[in-house]
């Protein structure tokens, strides 16, 4: 029988990060008890081995020939079993510590919380893991979040846990890099109960980053996430 606890990996080019980050979440899996988790893979058009290794690994690979990050994570939500009842999001890059994962997974596994999200600004970082572009595009999305509606965010990190239930509330819609604000922007109106969690946060195992990794990425994933915040900011349905 599937698990109640899912996770849901995008991947896009990550052969070479895949491998020891899914070793690392297995052994964290142990220690959190939830050694049954589904783990779902969403193949995001990679080019390289990265379906395989995740298969390798006893993932469960979803493929999703259409590019971003948002419409990754809808591919994998629609592939959910029917039983799951929590869902966790991380990156493929090895740059979230699968450490880290009881501590987020707790409030929301003891009803605590509906949503607890990993915080790497308030937490420890490795050198270099934390690029400027990101350190100021993180303080100007949640000043404006704070200022527009009152949401008193520290980051917007992708290490995340939560209900269902709750996440099938929130209707999220974007298809790539507003697909994190949004989420949170909808937990917030919709009164959702938000505990974040100082996380770790390392340098990516391997290559770049697709959003801090170079001045395009940077640069869209910025304008989205402004878009998004004025989208929301602007009118008051969720």
């Amino acid at each position: 029988m599937p698990s109640p606890i899912a996770f849901i990996i995008p991947a896009l080019n990550e052969e070479a990060a895949l491998s020891p980050m899914l070793d690392g979440l297995r052994a964290a899996l142990d220690a959190a008890a939830c050694a049954d988790a589904d783990i779902l893979v969403v193949d995001n058009g990679s080019r390289d081995a990265t379906p395989d290794v995740a298969r390798k690994h006893g993932a469960r690979v979803i493929s999703e020939p259409r590019r971003g990050y948002g419409q990754a994570c809808l591919a994998g939500i629609a592939a959910l079993s029917d039983n799951t009842e929590i869902v966790v999001f991380l990156d493929a890059d090895g740059s979230d510590d699968p450490e880290d994962l009881l501590r987020l997974l707790t409030p929301v596994r003891e009803g605590k919380a509906e949503m607890a999200l990993g915080s790497r600004t308030i937490a420890a970082r490795a050198a270099g893991a934390f690029t400027p572009q990101q350190a100021f595009g993180n303080w100007l999305a949640t000043g404006l979040m704070r200022a527009l509606f009152g949401a008193r965010y520290t980051d917007l990190g992708p290490f995340r846990v939560i209900r269902r239930k709750a996440l099938e509330r929130l209707r999220i819609q974007d298809t790539n890099f507003g697909w994190t604000i949004e989420m949170q922007i909808k937990a917030h109106r919709t009164g959702l109960k938000i505990v974040e969690i100082p996380v770790n946060y390392r340098k990516r195992i391997a290559g770049e980053s697709k959003i801090s990794g170079n001045f395009v990425g940077t640069v869209r994933a910025g304008w989205k996430i402004l878009w998004t915040i004025a989208k929301y900011g602007l009118y008051s349905e969720h």
